[in-house]
């Protein structure tokens, strides 16, 4: 029975819509059982899904405002107290809608590297115009980087596409200004140098290419990756609102957009970021899922189905082997 421990405590609006994303999930599978850090907590649970829950009790919240190297110090919060539940395996996984710095330095620091990793990375799912998957990391760990981190994050990335996205043969880029190889700044040339010893690495992919589905894997620092994004999450909502504000000038649209809701349904629920409800944090020893601070409860739902998953897993053992089978290459 996997264990998941979810910090009830670090979201935006308080532990009422995680509460509600984690009832949420436990109706829909009985696979697991959870662990819930918080304060006054237990009530927010129905009586009958209560055998399958357990409480740690937290007197702190980690604020957004805070430095990521304050939650080292700050041992009642609810981050801490949730990550510490995973290193001392008395849970297999964490999920937190927190301060992602302070989730970040807690599991590199208190949970430890896969060995081989110099920089676990933040990766996300991103859609394409093909209905399938992207993974793109970092997308916020780290704002500088070097060639060998941009190597290892592939190996990585390909690793997860493999074994929990099912690809048989993914693809991986690299995010450059241009496809031609004179293109990038000179720790992305370093870095593709490095990535053609991958079979899967496919060559540079620019910003058009993250979402036409010609690459299943891509790669870049956590300060691209992180405008990629929130660009993307703008980009998605500033349409949806051209959609609507056009809909209501015009009777001929609204009728239009009547007969067009299934389609419009649809799209909504591929490129919502609720389906996909968190980030792994990849390069560590256990399941770390990252999931925004505006996490409604259908997010918090599908980041503990992802971190079940994870768990599920034996991605950890491959990083691993994957980084010794290609550390010839970084010497």
């Amino acid at each position: 029975m996997i264990k998941v421990a979810v910090d009830a405590m670090g979201g935006d609006f308080g532990p009422a819509p995680i509460v509600e994303g984690v009832i949420k999930a436990l109706e829909a599978r009985d696979d697991f059982v959870v662990t819930l850090i918080g304060s006054q907590i237990k009530p927010l649970i129905p009586t009958n899904l209560l055998n399958r829950v357990s409480f740690v009790e937290s007197s702190e919240i980690l604020e957004m405002s805070d430095h990521a190297t304050d939650a080292l110090k700050r041992k009642e919060t609810s981050i801490y107290k949730a990550v510490e539940l995973v290193r001392d395996k008395e849970c297999h996984a964490v999920v937190s809608a927190g301060h992602s710095g302070a989730t970040m330095s807690l599991a590199t620091l208190r949970v430890g590297r896969i060995p081989g990793v110099n920089r676990p990375a933040i990766a996300t799912l991103m859609p394409t115009v093909n209905k399938s998957r992207v993974l793109v990391l970092d997308v916020g760990a780290n704002v500088d980087c070097k060639a060998r981190n941009l190597y290892e994050f592939g190996i990585m990335g390909v690793a997860y596409a493999k074994e929990i996205m099912g690809l048989k043969n993914p693809r991986l880029g690299i995010v450059s200004n241009g496809e031609e190889d004179s293109k990038g700044d000179e720790v992305t040339k370093e870095a593709r140098e490095l990535l053609r010893n991958l079979d899967a690495f496919k060559g540079n992919a620019e910003g058009s290419d993250i979402f036409s589905g010609e690459f299943d894997v891509v790669v870049c620092d956590g300060f691209i990756g992180n405008i990629i994004l929130k660009t993307a999450e703008g980009a998605t909502s500033a349409m949806s609102k051209f959609i609507k504000n056009e809909v209501k000038n015009s009777l001929l649209a609204k009728f239009g957009a009547l007969l067009m809701k299934g389609a419009f349904d649809n799209v909504k629920k591929y490129v919502d970021y609720d389906e996909y409800g968190g980030a792994p944090l990849l390069g560590v020893k256990d399941c770390v899922i990252i999931s925004h601070g505006k996490s409604s409860p259908k997010a918090i739902k599908n980041a503990i189905f992802q971190a079940l998953k994870f768990a599920n897993s034996n991605i950890e053992n491959i990083i691993e082997n994957r980084l010794k089978e290609q550390s010839g290459n970084l010497k």
